[in-house]
């Protein structure tokens, strides 16, 4: 089992990767790189805090996640491919993949949205676009999140009993455990077919999410060949004397009511 770590630890080193992901940001925007990093995983396997983690920080017009609904009629009849393709980054940007093309490798091979033919197609081509991807310089890190059922069904019982968290249990999630065994035989699958040097998966060990979101944020900064960029000093000026501008009066059916005052409680404890 694997050992919990502790919450102290977990926040300091956490911020220090953090600041790593920034001066990577600011490389990223320096040398012009183009970078892709694909979240894959089980339901639950925790994907999205990490790329919350991986983003915090980070600025939302370099740095985006990219999380597609389920195609639509007109996209069902386009090259595979083609729905991701615009969401590519362009020079100096970063894309965090919240699953990716891989959608079709499990989830719609699993569940049956796709046909035998579609499937197989799938994974004779990925391997090609993604060379292609590698071939024309972009950056293109893949990362599987691994967690056991226990785990897994600890956390679909945790979501379904909280209100603010409900949302992200669907339908397919909860099926999911009943396939559970069909998804493991559809991962192997995959990464017998996709697992290539050009663009190789990356095992993440996430029993425990604080050490799972640690590991992989330190793996991908050291895949990625940054160095520190030089940035120009800020500096505040001095606020310019009053030039004798006066506020017209405000008018209080806009303002926003004190809805903290109105709880009782005092400005600061």
């Amino acid at each position: 089992m694997t050992k919990r770590l502790s919450k102290k630890l977990y926040e300091s080193e956490l911020r220090n990767l953090q600041a790593k992901l920034v001066d990577l940001q600011a490389w990223v925007q320096d040398s012009g790189a183009r970078i892709v990093v694909i979240f894959e995983g089980r339901d639950a396997a925790g994907k999205g805090s990490t790329i919350k983690r991986v983003n915090e920080y980070l600025n939302a017009r370099v740095t985006r996640t990219v999380a597609l609904p389920a195609p639509t009629e007109r996209e069902r009849t386009e090259w595979y491919f083609q729905r991701y393709v615009p969401h590519l980054p362009a020079a100096g940007e970063i894309v965090l993949m919240d699953r990716s093309w891989y959608n079709r490798a499990g989830v719609e091979h699993v569940m049956g949205y796709c046909t035998n033919v579609e499937y197989h197609r799938f994974l004779h081509q990925a391997p090609i676009f993604e060379r292609m991807l590698v071939e024309d310089g972009i950056i293109l890190l893949k990362y599987w999140f691994s967690v056991s059922d226990v785990e897994q069904e600890e956390r679909f019982r945790s979501r379904a009993e909280d209100p603010m968290r409900r949302w992200k249990l669907s339908p397919n999630d909860v099926l999911s455990i009943t396939k559970w065994e069909d998804y493991s035989r559809a991962k192997d699958t995959m990464f017998v077919h996709t697992d290539i040097p050009e663009a190789p998966w990356y095992e993440v060990d996430n029993e425990d999410k604080r050490r799972g979101r640690l590991n992989m944020i330190a793996h991908m900064l050291s895949k990625i060949p940054y160095r520190p960029v030089e940035r120009e000093e800020i500096v505040i000026p001095p606020r310019p004397p009053s030039g004798g501008y006066e506020r017209p009066p405000r008018n209080d059916d806009n303002a926003v009511p004190d809805y903290v005052d109105a709880l009782g409680h005092g400005a600061s404890d």
